[in-house]
């Protein structure tokens, strides 16, 4: 596949979209937590004004315990693609290991159909593992299982009747996976942490990656996204054909002292309630530096930031995580507000301008 095959335009500069993992937590600074029925409604608005705002991208992931609200997220895909006509949808990430690859195939080829050929698969691991309980896996085939049905996925979608077998699900026997993407392929993308190791295995596959990238040096991700290519290139691809996303934390306002303020209490808690642990304060505090991944501080900083990690990494996307941990709605349509009018337009401007090779 070439990067036209992958929806992805670098002449028309670095795509720019957001994701959200649905999550529905308190604010920190209210204690207020939106229902159910709202917070859904909030992500179809927040979607549908990304695209007012000339987004290229909405991403929505998948989780299945408390403070989510995104257990179904392909249902919630398919209101997002009724209400809105242009912005690409996708998953962010949809947990492969335990979902059937042709269930997952079936419901996003439809999803292509519904939204006249925006729909992209990003297939992950989980990084919250209540799941594994819920839907009857279990954690000691956590790897052995992403990359089996991962392999499956792949397969279904390079093919339209497939023959497979593996150790976690009945073989298929030149069995065809109905219906087809609108133009006959589907984008899917494998998320991957920080390290590595997973970078290595989506190289060797020949897949595009999506590396989440929420705090820390620069540095220390670029070191597998070099890595990356490096292997796309011993495996006889041409990273040139092949994107790469990056996914992290968003947070603008007027000045930096006022972002990090504000934003310090999200993190901190949206950590300690998914994890188990805060964010550590002066390490927060020291991602103001242009070096540091997490885009947070006033426009110019963070379109700074943006443009330095496009130089280091050489992405063809960015998406920005926005409702972390309870982020009010009305804040959350603010920093779309941001990306389009402040940020966006300046980021395509240099993208544009000096297109990386």
């Amino acid at each position: 596949m070439t990067m036209a095959d992958y929806r992805i335009h670098p002449e028309n500069g670095l795509e720019v979209g957001i994701y959200t993992l649905g999550d529905r937590m308190p604010d920190p600074t209210t204690g207020k937590i939106s229902s159910e029925k709202q917070r859904i409604d909030e992500l179809v608005e927040e979607a549908t004004y990304a695209e007012q705002a000339g987004l290229d991208y909405y991403g929505l992931g998948e989780s299945h315990q408390q403070y989510f609200t995104n257990q179904a997220h392909t249902v919630i895909l398919g209101a997002i693609a009724n209400a809105t006509r242009k912005i690409k949808i996708g998953s962010a990430a949809s947990i492969v290991s335990t979902t059937d690859p042709v269930r997952l195939f079936e419901d996003f080829a439809t999803l292509d159909l519904l939204s006249n050929g925006r729909a992209e698969i990003v297939g992950g691991r989980a990084s919250r593992l209540g799941i594994f309980d819920l839907l009857g896996y279990k954690y000691e085939d956590y790897a052995e299982l992403f990359e089996e049905k991962f392999d499956l996925l792949l397969q279904i979608a390079a093919n339209e009747r497939v023959t497979w077998s593996g150790k976690f699900r009945a073989p298929l026997n030149d069995i065809a996976v109905y219906p087809r993407p609108l133009n006959g392929k589907m984008p899917i993308w494998r998320a991957v942490g920080g390290p590595a190791e997973s970078a290595i295995k989506a190289g060797r596959a020949g897949v595009p990656m999506v590396i989440t990238t929420l705090a820390g040096p620069v540095s220390r991700f670029k070191e597998s996204v070099d890595i990356y290519r490096d292997v796309l290139r011993e495996n006889g691809y041409d990273p040139a054909e092949i994107p790469v996303t990056t996914a992290g934390l968003f947070y603008v306002a007027e000045d930096m002292t006022t972002a990090l303020r504000e934003y310090y209490p999200h993190v901190d808690e949206g950590m300690r309630l998914a994890n188990g642990y805060g964010f550590d304060k002066r390490a927060f505090a020291a991602q103001r530096d242009p070096l540091q991944s997490m885009n947070v501080g006033d426009p110019e900083a963070v379109v700074e930031k943006i443009l330095y990690q496009y130089e280091q990494f050489g992405m063809q996307r960015y998406i920005a995580q926005l409702d972390f941990a309870g982020m009010p709605h009305k804040q959350v349509m603010r920093q779309i507000d941001y990306l389009g009018e402040k940020i966006v337009p300046v980021v395509k401007q240099y993208t544009r301008a000096y297109p990386k090779k």
